[in-house]
């Protein structure tokens, strides 16, 4: 039985997580360490082990096999490098970093000390973005010129996102930027891992003045050149509805795929004989493919099982270049 804590629970996305590892019967949830006496309590009325208001106590007291880190993106970059160095496995929440240099140091610690580190996208377990991937991957719809992602809403504090969470959302520092880093870091992993690092990207971050007392950029977009290929992921805070929010879009020479989001969204497939675009069927997905969970405990217990490229530590790194590189061009 693998014995997991969690390192920060100021990421809203913590709770969903531990439920799914619970459930899957093979891992013993044992601790979790945040500063936040209300984030602390919370953990207690819902999930078993001892709490910590410090990281390195809780490591220094348990015998771990694995960490969930769900801190702020700068946090989670010392959390990742301090448990890797004892030899701990990591989960990290997306995205992987706040800085290509603690992207950086992450997977160095990672390889240096043998240990599994893998990047949690929560797009990663929709099984018919999985198979798009895949599709494209394979040459299926051609010569890929164009992958495209839209992730959007209406900001933190409007979706009911906890104190805890948004506070650090909002705070250049602890994140890395604002909504470019937290939403165009999807359509950034995507286009790494379907077209590679690009020549070129050109970053624009824009303001609505919607949210007065928000200093950051509450919307954004990146345009990533390639010899033969573009990919473009934007990124909103200020969006009403969910129209086009979350939609992937790949364009090949033979044919078009749009992908619907979330678990029970469909892949359609656009060819010259088609081109209203045809319902595709998602074939049957591993069952370790299930969620996060399934997934890193697949993972820790067969070292030869390739973490899904979504998840790799390496694409998130090259993906954490693509935002750096964005964020510099925005000015």
């Amino acid at each position: 039985m693998h014995r997991i804590a969690a390192l920060g629970l100021h990421h809203d996305h913590v709770w969903s997580n531990l439920e799914q590892l619970v459930a899957t019967g093979h891992a013993e949830l044992v601790a979790a360490a945040d500063t936040d006496p209300e984030l602390l309590a919370k953990y207690r009325d819902h999930f078993p082990g001892h709490t910590y208001s410090s990281y390195e106590e809780l490591l220094e007291n348990e015998d771990l096999t694995a960490v969930y880190i769900f801190a702020s993106n700068r946090l989670g970059e010392d959390l990742a490098v301090m448990a890797c160095e004892r030899g701990l496995h990591c989960l990290v929440e997306k995205p992987m970093a706040a800085t290509l240099d603690g992207a950086e140091a992450m997977l160095a610690a990672a390889e240096e000390n043998g240990v599994r580190l893998m990047i949690n996208w929560p797009f990663a377990w929709w099984p018919q973005l999985r198979h798009g991937i895949a599709m494209a991957r394979a040459g299926e719809i051609g010569q890929l010129w164009q992958v495209k992602y839209r992730a959007a809403h209406q900001g933190p504090v409007e979706l009911g996102c906890s104190r805890q969470f948004w506070e650090w959302l909002y705070d250049e520092d602890l994140n890395g930027a604002g909504a470019l880093m937290d939403y165009c870091c999807y359509g950034a992993v995507l286009a790494d891992v379907l077209l590679g690092r690009p020549e070129a990207v050109t970053g624009v971050c824009i303001s609505t003045g919607l949210k007065p007392d928000l200093e950051l950029e509450d919307n954004a977009i990146l345009i990533l050149r390639y010899p033969h290929a573009l990919a473009t992921s934007e990124a909103s805070w200020t969006q009403i509805g969910t129209m086009t929010s979350y939609v992937t879009s790949l364009y090949g020479s033979r044919g078009t795929l749009l992908i619907e989001p979330d678990h029970g969204g469909r892949i359609l497939l656009a060819t010259e004989e088609h081109p209203e675009g045809v319902a595709l069927t998602v074939p049957p997905q591993p069952d370790h493919l299930a969620n996060s969970a399934t997934h890193f405990l697949a993972a820790i217990e067969d070292p030869a099982l390739e973490i899904h490229p979504l998840c790799d530590a390496g694409n998130g790194r090259d993906a954490q270049w693509i935002l750096e590189a964005g964020i510099e061009a925005a000015g």
